[in-house]
C-alpha cells in the first residue's frame, strides 16, 4: 500500500469513525478504502461497458446507418444515462 494525505470535512470523518465499528471495520481508514474500492469498481464497470460503443457505432456506419440517426440515438442514450446517474445519486463528483 501507499500512504496518502487526504483532506475531508470534519463531520464526514466523524461519521466514518462512528459507522466503521458498526459495519465491522477495525477503524475508519479500512472503511474509507472499502468505500473508495466499491465506487471505483462501479465506475470501472460502467466505463468498460462504454468502451464498446465506438466499435458499435462504426459497425452501424459500415452498414449504412445515417449519421443524423446515429447522433440522435447517442444524444438520447446520453440523456437517459445522465438521468439514471442522477437518480442513483452518482452525478456528484468532486
Amino acid at each position: 500500500m501507499v500512504t496518502i494525505s487526504l483532506r475531508m470535512p470534519e463531520d464526514v470523518l466523524n461519521d466514518l469513525k462512528r459507522v466503521a465499528p458498526l459495519l465491522g471495520f477495525s477503524g475508519y481508514q479500512p472503511l474509507m478504502r472499502a468505500y473508495i474500492g466499491q465506487g471505483l469498481r462501479t465506475d470501472l464497470e460502467r466505463l468498460d461497458s462504454l468502451l464498446d460503443v465506438p466499435e458499435f457505432i462504426e459497425s452501424l456506419r459500415r452498414q449504412g446507418v445515417r449519421e443524423e440517426v446515429l447522433e440522435s440515438a447517442l444524444a438520447e442514450a446520453r440523456a437517459v444515462y445522465v438521468t439514471s446517474d442522477e437518480l442513483a445519486g452518482t452525478s456528484e463528483k468532486e
